[in-house]
Formats: C-alpha cells, sequence, structure tokens
C-alpha cells in the first residue's frame, strides 16, 4: 500500500524577490542582441521598469536551471495591504489542503499565506484504490483543496473527489477546489456526433462530491465556467507572463503577438494589448484529428520582428512548434512560446528543444518532471497569485455570512 502523508515544515523558507509591472507603454522595452542574462537587476530608462531575478540560467552539462519566480510577482494593481507582513492574518477558519499532483505549488501557495498545510493522509492500495483520511479538524472551517487534474488525470481527479468527499463528512463549512488546472476542458462541446461534453461530466461530480466553490487557472474556454452550478473563479495567469517578459530588453516596436489557432485569436489579442498594445498576427491551421495540426497560412505581418505565440496550454506542441516553423519561414527574426499549462506530451519537448524558440515560457499550475527540462524553459510561479486569490475569496465569504 503506497503512501502519501503531507506534513507542512514548522518554518517557511525566504522567497525570492522581483518586482516589475505589466503596464507596457510603447518604446518602454529595449532590444538586446546578446545573449540573456538574468544575473543582474534590468532596468528600462523610458519608464525606470525593474525586475531582479537572482536565479540565472546555468546551462552547465546540458541542464538548465530553471529561474522561479516566488516573490511578488503580482503586478502593482493586484498589491493589497495584506501583503504587508504587519498585516493581521486570522486564518484560524482556513483550512489548506494539498493532493498528490503538485505538492510544490501547494507548498508555495501556503508559504505565501503564512499559513501552513493541513495534515493528510493518503494512501494507494494494492488494486489502485484511493484512501483519504484528514489528519486534523475541520469542522466550521472553511477548506481549500490544491489538486491539478493533471497526468494522470483520471487518478488526480478521483483524489479530488475522495478528498472533497472527506472534507464534507468532516463538517467543513465550505469547501473550495483549487484547480490550477482543469483537466478535460477540451472536451467542451460537441464537435461530431455521438460525442461527449466530458467538461460538463466533470464539473457536475466536482459539485456532487460537496465543493461549494471553484477556484480555476486559465480554463481553456470560458464556457466551461457555466458548466458548474456553483460559483467559479477564473483567474487569468497573464499577469505573471507579462511581467516577466517586461524584464526583457526588446523594443516594442519589434513585436507581435501570435495567436496558434484561430480560436486563441480573443486571449491573443487581450495579451498584445497589455504588452504595448503589439500588433496581432494568426497561424491558420486545419486540424485532421486530436493531437494532429496542420499549418495552412499566416495572417499577419512578422518579418523581422519578435514574435510571442501565446496559448492557454502546450501539450503535444505540434500546433505551437509548427506554428513557429512558418514564423521563421516568413522571416521572423526571433520567436517566443508562453503558455500557463505544460502538459508537455510526448514528443513535446523533442518539438520545444530543437532550435525553433528562443525561449519557452511556463507556468508551474502542472509539475515539470526534471527529465523534461531543456536549456530554452523557464517556468514562473503563480503561488503568490493563487493565494491572493484565496485569500480575497476567503475575506468576501467571510463578510457575506456575517449578513447572512
Amino acid at each position: 500500500m503506497a503512501s502519501f502523508t503531507i506534513r507542512s515544515p514548522s518554518k517557511s523558507p525566504s522567497f525570492l524577490s522581483s518586482s516589475s509591472s505589466s503596464l507596457f507603454t510603447r518604446g518602454s522595452l529595449c532590444h538586446k542582441n546578446s545573449a540573456f542574462n538574468f544575473s543582474t537587476p534590468r532596468i528600462c530608462a523610458s519608464n525606470r521598469l525593474k525586475c531582479e531575478l537572482h536565479q540565472p540560467v546555468n546551462h552547465g552539462n546540458g541542464k538548465p536551471t530553471i529561474p522561479i519566480l516566488n516573490e511578488r510577482i503580482l503586478p502593482k494593481f493586484v498589491d493589497s495591504t495584506r501583503m504587508d507582513p504587519t498585516v493581521n492574518r486570522n486564518g484560524a477558519k482556513l483550512k489548506l489542503f494539498s493532493g498528490t499532483a503538485n505538492p510544490a505549488l501547494s507548498q508555495e501557495i501556503a508559504w505565501y499565506m503564512g499559513l501552513e498545510l493541513g495534515q493528510i493522509n493518503i494512501k494507494r492500495f494494492a488494486d489502485g484504490e484511493i484512501y483519504v483520511q484528514l489528519q486534523e479538524s475541520v469542522r466550521g472551517c472553511d477548506v481549500y483543496i490544491v489538486q491539478s487534474t493533471c497526468p494522470p488525470a483520471n487518478e488526480n481527479l478521483m483524489e479530488l473527489l475522495i478528498m472533497i468527499d472527506a472534507c464534507r463528512r468532516a463538517s467543513a463549512k465550505t469547501i473550495t477546489a483549487v484547480i490550477p488546472y482543469f483537466g478535460y476542458a477540451r472536451a467542451d462541446r460537441k464537435t461530431q456526433g455521438r460525442e461527449s461534453i466530458a467538461a460538463k461530466l466533470v464539473a457536475n461530480l466536482i459539485t456532487e462530491a460537496g465543493a461549494n466553490r471553484v477556484l480555476a487557472c486559465d480554463l481553456h474556454s470560458g464556457q466551461s465556467m457555466g458548466y458548474f452550478d456553483i460559483p467559479v473563479d477564473h483567474v487569468h495567469c497573464q499577469p505573471v507572463v507579462l511581467d516577466y517578459l517586461a524584464s526583457k530588453r526588446i523594443c516594442s516596436d519589434d513585436l507581435v503577438v501570435v495567436s496558434p489557432d484561430v480560436g486563441g485569436v480573443a486571449r491573443a489579442r487581450a495579451f498584445a494589448k497589455k504588452l504595448s498594445d503589439a500588433p496581432l498576427a494568426i497561424v491558420d491551421k486545419r486540424r485532421h484529428g486530436h493531437n494532429v495540426a496542420e499549418v495552412m497560412n499566416l495572417i499577419g505581418d512578422v518579418k523581422g520582428k519578435v514574435a510571442v505565440m501565446v496559448d492557454d496550454m502546450i501539450d503535444t506542441a505540434g500546433t505551437i512548434a509548427k506554428g513557429a516553423a512558418l514564423l521563421h519561414q516568413e522571416g521572423a527574426r526571433e520567436v517566443y512560446a508562453c503558455c500557463t499549462h505544460a502538459v508537455f506530451s510526448p514528443p513535446a519537448i523533442e518539438r520545444l528543444s530543437g532550435g525553433l524558440f528562443q525561449e519557452v515560457i511556463i507556468t508551474n499550475t502542472l509539475p515539470v518532471a526534471e527529465k523534461n527540462y531543456f536549456p530554452q524553459l523557464t517556468v514562473l510561479s503563480v503561488a503568490n497569485l493563487l493565494g491572493e486569490t484565496i485569500w480575497r475569496v476567503h475575506d468576501d465569504c467571510s463578510v457575506s455570512s456575517i449578513f447572512q
């Protein structure tokens, strides 16, 4: 019988420090032709934008050190007085638990919030069944369960459902499922006859298990929120990526934001508007099957420009890799890939590390295995963003309960 018990450390380690703003003005970024250098503070003269990255990229032995931004990566408009360490945070009625999908992200969230992860015992029986037991009382508490439905999706989804059920039977006041990556989100509609809409089914399962609220990051489509019969907080991770791009010495006049398919135009347009109102280009593709894509043509001008491809997830990387190849054919000087969810199903690593991309920027909503590291990879942490969201949701729920 395999066992997984989460016990929080008594003290939180110190965070890295970085600060920047995702509010760009045209001409505020400047281009630098030399190789990337993260070891020194980056200051853009026009608006005094500063981003300090204290972890350099180390390519020794072909294995990179992935810079992870852990402290104050929230944009200034998200900052609140709760970030002041002198503010008294009363988390007596707030409990944070982690599943086995991404315990590192859960621990980072707990560190940001100044809490300890709740103690929970999760076991796998010999026949694969999952056993969950809370190791502390949650009676009358607002419980937040952090669990991504990442691969293996069915295992992690079932674990989430059982954790919700355990909290409900332990008389938790409210249960919020914090799902950084919501699996089955792509099955949100019927594209052919006799297909299932798995996103709606999963939403029903989470609701019936006993969840009172869902907090998810960058859903594949906004319509998935309507599948839930409970409140859904949709957190966008764009500010984290935008703040990181703000540290790049790239002239805003050279930037162009590229949508890898027609379905992502709205996402790319919103991203471009915040990135110095950069021009937009679209890759037109025709999909012949699941995880199989064929690029047809390019809408827009990318010649001599730095192309930033934006998508919500990278699975097998077929779409984004073929799109990058087309951009190079059309004369793009450099190509960056930005996404929130790095699923990285084979052969994604081979495609992403083949030299098409100057840098592949992802977040840690899904854990990245060490074997999947490659020199162009950069991982940004969304722990502060999720931690701040949890605090605000908790505060709102607490205020609402007073007037009920």
